[in-house]
């Protein structure tokens, strides 16, 4: 692991990707307790620690995937606008601290998940349920308006305003040489795509956390519940399409895989230059201007993802 954590190709977007590749996997692994649980009529068979173990690791991996692509979105914004500041700062030790940051700013807040264990309501155990007194009430409520704000509203704001800075500087430059190129239609069909799975996946469900469901009639309570558990369910879906858009077409990123596990499994760092430390977003290498001097530029191929 060390001689893999020594290389270049551990660039700071590829270590971004892979916490975000872990932060998926973990939300992916608690799923199945969470599937069990529904099967079950909401009756849970796991034991009171597991049920708070789960819960716990379920929303820090979900919002913890939130805020890695938020990081890759400014990764990539810098890239594009700023390639000279970007190729200076390849060793990735400031992302590293930044991946710390995110999973403090995820799990401390979540830590009340903790605290929320078993209850036995009508002959069932239940978990993920809230029996509430009206200070517990307020509480939660003041915690869904938090996570919305500070778990979709702000990360879809820093991501879309990144985005569009990208594809209006690609625009710039495109015309500029006076082409618009393939690989420019699809860097902005891959944003458009990554913005509208982002919106469908968390948007519905902290719309309905923020819809006052703790109060009403019966009905309109459990409807909002019922509600709450489908829409859940669509915000953990992205971890399962986070793979296809920012793992499987990132081409970069899949010669950093190989590359790791060619040396995991030979146990020994291999001769070579390595990986360039590119982001899978962007090739930045100088171009000679159309003055013909030796004055060099830094042009953008874009290759999102």
């Amino acid at each position: 692991l060390r001689s893999v954590a020594s290389q270049r190709s551990f660039t700071p977007v590829n270590l971004f990707m892979v916490n975000l590749l872990v932060s998926d996997l973990m939300l992916v692994c608690s799923l199945p307790f969470r599937a069990t649980y529904y099967l079950m009529d909401s009756d849970w068979v796991f034991g009171d620690t597991l049920c708070r173990v789960m819960s716990y690791v379920f929303y820090i991996n979900m919002y913890g995937s939130v805020y890695f692509l938020m990081a890759l979105s400014v990764v990539r914004y810098v890239a594009i606008t700023r390639p000279y500041l970007y190729r200076q700062n390849q060793k990735g030790r400031l992302a590293a601290v930044v991946c710390c940051v995110l999973w403090l700013l995820v799990s401390l807040p979540s830590i009340p998940m903790l605290f929320s264990g078993v209850r036995v309501e009508s002959n069932k155990t239940r978990c993920l349920d809230l029996d509430l007194d009206r200070r517990q009430l307020d509480t939660i409520i003041a915690l869904n308006y938090s996570a919305t704000l500070f778990g979709f509203v702000l990360p879809f704001l820093v991501i879309s305003v990144c985005y569009v800075f990208v594809v209006h500087t690609l625009l710039r430059r495109c015309r500029a040489q006076g082409t618009r190129t393939l690989r420019y239609n699809k860097s902005c069909s891959l944003v458009a795509v990554v913005l509208l799975i982002f919106l469908a996946c968390f948007l519905p469900y902290h719309v309905v956390i923020c819809s006052g469901g703790f109060g009403g009639s019966c009905e309109y309570v459990n409807g909002v519940r019922r509600a709450a558990v489908v829409t859940l369910c669509l915000a953990a879906a992205n971890s399962c399409v986070d793979p296809i858009l920012y793992f499987l077409v990132a081409e970069n990123f899949q010669r950093f895989w190989q590359k790791t596990r060619r040396k995991l499994s030979q146990g020994r760092p291999q001769n070579g230059r390595g990986d360039t430390g590119d982001i899978g977003l962007a090739q930045i290498r100088p171009k000679p201007t159309s003055y013909g001097a030796n004055i060099q530029k830094y042009c953008v191929k874009s290759e999102y993802y």
